[in-house]
């Protein structure tokens, strides 16, 4: 009998665990604060719900209606169509994203081991840059943080769903959740806390361009994990009783309050020891150390906060590595555990070359990219985009309209308003964005 997530809250749990995760607390925050704050949270929140929620609802319809995997649902529900092809296309994705936000974890840990042993908090902001550069550049140190990463991750999903998936998520979420909203009371009690949330909710159109919009647009998308099949697969688990419309929306709205909170962590916090919000990538790791170092009791903030990062790691890679898994199982019949070694050793090979190009392979390029760059290029602006529009015009187009009616309204049992309005947002709205994402990405 195939594996199922056996409660609601485990639903719940699992979905919202696999969204959240580094896009939410720290690509979203930096995303935020390039864009100009307020204007751009609007436009992603329309974004999620316009583009999000429909595409997200595609994948919950085709993994629940074919009880398979990425692959088998594109066979079972859309035979004789090249759209099979775009299973293989979040395949690959995955574990190119995985390689590449290993490694990133891997910095994460190493903060996190750095604010527990308390070395962070005698040096000077330039003191801050050096000790980053100096980190991701010592191959050792962020290769061995990697390569344990993805260690926690196996032990985890060699135990399957049920003992594995949804027991470590339903750990996970509540506490991740309890964190955030710690660090909000905290960093609004900060001096200058006002000037982050005006920064954060009060929207400057004056500001808004073309970029702010695809930038919104592109992290809608990439906040929810779509595009890879990992919430079909996903979907493949639930029960017959699970609401799919409902589930999606909960997920949606947790995974964007988990963006807000982020940003009243961190902006506030910011503005008050003087920083600037526009910092891009390098935010969590130069300049929130600094942050913490000012801050009364930063050691302890910086140990808390590190672990949430952590915590959203895990969740997220935990979730994305299931879609090659679920291939694996059931596609090339191999056992849990073999499959989840399989997954966990690429990851490491292409994880190891991942962190390498920032030391001895920072030379070596592809295209003008170093590996890490191009698996982040290559999975974010093409691969995702590309399986994003491929859910979208297969559940919108191409399965039988009484298959999404069904998987929608759960045979009948469920109110059946929102169909014809998601079906038309599957079918025309979602894939000309993702589509005008896709190609600003190429430019």
């Amino acid at each position: 009998m195939r594996s199922q997530f056996v409660t609601k809250t485990g639903v719940i749990a699992a979905t919202v665990g696999s969204a959240v995760g580094l896009g939410n607390i720290w690509r979203f925050p930096y995303e935020a604060g390039v864009h100009g704050g307020g204007a751009f949270l609007i436009l992603y929140i329309v974004c999620v719900f316009l583009i999000g929620v429909p595409v997200l609802l595609a994948e919950f319809v085709m993994g629940r209606a074919s009880r398979a995997n990425g692959v088998g649902a594109y066979r079972r529900l859309a035979p004789r169509t090249p759209m099979r092809a775009c299973a293989y296309m979040g395949i690959l994705a995955s574990l190119m994203i995985l390689s590449f936000y290993s490694v990133v974890a891997g910095w994460i840990i190493e903060y996190l081991w750095q604010s527990i042993v308390d070395l962070f908090y005698h040096v000077t902001q330039a003191e801050y840059e050096r000790q980053f550069d100096s980190f991701i550049a010592n191959p050792w140190r962020s290769l061995g943080w990697t390569v344990g990463f993805l260690l926690i991750n196996f032990l985890v999903l060699r135990r399957g769903v049920e003992k594995g998936i949804e027991r470590i998520s339903n750990l996970l979420m509540p506490l991740l959740f309890l964190l955030l909203i710690i660090f909000c009371v905290n960093s609004l009690m900060q001096p200058k806390a006002m000037e982050g949330v005006k920064f954060l909710f009060k929207p400057d159109f004056s500001q808004l361009s073309p970029s702010v919009v695809i930038g919104a647009m592109g992290q809608a998308f990439f906040s929810l994990s779509l595009g890879l099949t990992c919430m079909m697969t996903y979907a493949s688990y639930f029960s017959d009783g699970t609401r799919l419309t409902r589930s999606a929306s909960i997920t949606a709205i947790l995974d964007s309050l988990v963006a807000i909170l982020a940003g009243l962590v961190i902006f506030p916090a910011v503005f008050s020891y003087g920083f600037e919000a526009a910092e891009g990538p390098k935010l969590v790791f130069e300049v929130l150390p600094a942050v913490f170092a000012k801050m009364p009791g930063g050691a302890y903030w910086a140990v808390a906060f590190f672990a949430l990062l952590f915590f959203a790691s895990l969740t997220s890679t935990i979730s994305m590595s299931e879609i090659s898994i679920a291939y694996f199982v059931e596609e090339r019949k191999m056992k849990r555990t073999a499959a989840s070694g399989l997954n966990t050793g690429i990851c490491m090979v292409f994880g190891v070359l991942c962190a390498m190009s920032f030391g001895v392979l920072s030379d070596f390029t592809i295209c003008g990219f170093t590996i890490f760059n191009l698996f982040d290029y290559v999975s974010s602006n093409i691969l995702l985009p590309l399986g994003g529009i491929a859910i979208s015009l297969t559940a919108g187009w191409i399965i039988d309209r009484n298959i999404l009616w069904d998987q929608l309204t759960n045979d009948g049992h469920i109110r059946s308003t929102w169909v014809r309005p998601i079906r038309f947002c599957m079918r025309f709205v979602a894939p000309i964005a993702i589509t005008i994402v896709f190609i600003y990405g190429l430019l």
